[in-house]
């Protein structure tokens, strides 16, 4: 059987090619754009012994039957935030396929085990802010309710641009039967930081995803004309949130690998001429220990109230969203470093602040490791997002490497 290895560098040049413009990709989840990308997907595949099919939470399956129906599961997406870089997301699918394809040489379309690859239905969650929708739909922790009414800028609600894509919101759930025989998933992904960057090393093994608390705090003063009421009497919601700002610096600090972010203040009335009698801010802090992600919270909290009676002022919080930290599988992740080492001499552990697919895919049982590649600059959801193309290259051929391990670990269980 004549089968064709895939690239997966040249891949990624091609699709940036089709998907981006001087701005930078633009495949935003069930738009257009996203659409011809994994219509130029499809095009990948046609001349590989796959089946492909895409799953009622419309996440896109790839699948090389094995002489075990026991899967090792490759997966990441194709989607990007508006304007965001050429790498991420992408090269996990792209590079899945590219071992896929060297997989299905090796063993002349019959590998041992099956292997499948997927690319998640919007992972970003930039147009209707879910993130990890399809790969939550594919774990069971879906929240239809909750998200059957999320409207994006223009007023198009999820519930109809998942109609607009033959994705009905009810079906959604039906994806989990896609868990069925996976017995191994395996992300690749670039870091989107500086720390491999920075200890000059290509590529990384992930200890897991770092857990999320994100809240909406709302201090509320009063309004008052900025000429005539003096500092001292004013009950500025503004000055409260600044404080509190300022003070989740100073309390992620406490914590080597935590993060605090306030990435949203708005203020009301919002005038030159006004106290500001209202404030709305949004807080994410992150941390891979439940432990410390709780204390965190807690001093936030009370430090927000700390600062509101300071301003004379009241604080309210409500939560957004959260996630507890999910740890990747120790013997995975054992392979995972064995692989860099073989590739490059060198490896290193470490946490991953971002979200991904494989949180949801470890939290439905599946063990899962990542890998991560260095990204320059430490910057991505930018166009000028980018990674060395030996460093590209090498981390094909480590998760080729760590595949290989994977199945013989997956047939030994």
């Amino acid at each position: 059987m004549a089968i064709p290895t895939k690239n997966a560098v040249k891949m990624l040049q091609e699709l940036r090619a089709l998907t981006a413009d001087d701005n930078g990709a633009q495949r935003v989840a069930f738009t257009d754009t996203w659409i011809k990308a994994r219509d130029w997907f499809a095009d990948q595949i046609a001349d590989l012994p796959v089946e492909h099919h895409r799953d009622a939470a419309g996440n896109n399956w790839v699948t090389l039957p094995g002489a075990s129906e026991k899967a090792l599961v490759f997966g990441s997406h194709l989607d990007s935030v508006p304007n965001g870089g050429w790498l991420d997301g992408a090269l996990g699918v792209l590079c899945g396929l590219d071992v896929l394809s060297r997989i299905a040489k090796k063993y002349e379309g019959k590998p041992p085990i099956t292997i499948r690859l997927v690319d998640w239905a919007d992972e970003e969650g930039a147009r209707f802010g879910r993130s990890l929708f399809g790969s939550s739909a594919f774990a069971g922790t879906h929240t239809i309710d909750a998200d059957r009414k999320r409207a994006d800028k223009d007023g198009i609600t999820l519930e109809d641009a998942l109609a607009q894509c033959n994705i009905a919101m009810e079906k959604i759930g039906d994806a989990q039967a896609e868990q069925k025989n996976a017995a191994a998933y395996l992300e690749l992904h670039i870091e989107q930081g500086p720390v491999l960057e920075d200890l000059g090393l290509a590529l990384g093994a992930v200890t897991g995803t770092k857990g999320v608390e994100r809240h909406a705090i709302t201090f509320h003063g009063q309004e008052a004309h900025s000429g005539s009421t003096p500092m001292a009497v004013r009950k500025d919601a503004l000055a409260a949130a600044a404080k509190l700002a300022l003070e989740i610096r100073t309390i992620a600090k406490k914590h080597p690998d935590a993060v605090c972010t306030m990435g949203s203040v708005k203020t009301f009335p919002g005038i030159v001429t006004a106290v500001v009698g209202r404030c709305e801010a949004t807080l994410d802090q992150r941390d891979l220990n439940a432990d410390v992600l709780a204390q965190m919270y807690k001093e936030a909290q009370d430090a927000s109230k700390r600062f509101a009676e300071e301003e004379h002022c009241t604080v309210e919080w409500s939560r957004i969203w959260a996630i507890e930290p999910i740890p990747f599988h120790p013997e995975l992740i054992d392979f995972c470093e064995a692989a860099i080492l073989e590739t490059t001499g060198k490896a290193h552990r470490l946490p991953s602040g971002p979200l991904h697919d494989a949180a949801e895919v470890a939290r439905a049982g599946i063990p899962t490791v990542m890998m991560f590649v260095q990204s320059l600059k430490g910057i991505s959801h930018n166009k000028i997002e980018d990674t060395k193309l030996d460093h590209l290259a090498l981390a094909v051929d480590a998760m080729e490497k760590l595949a290989e391990k994977t199945i013989s670990w997956i047939q030994s269980r």
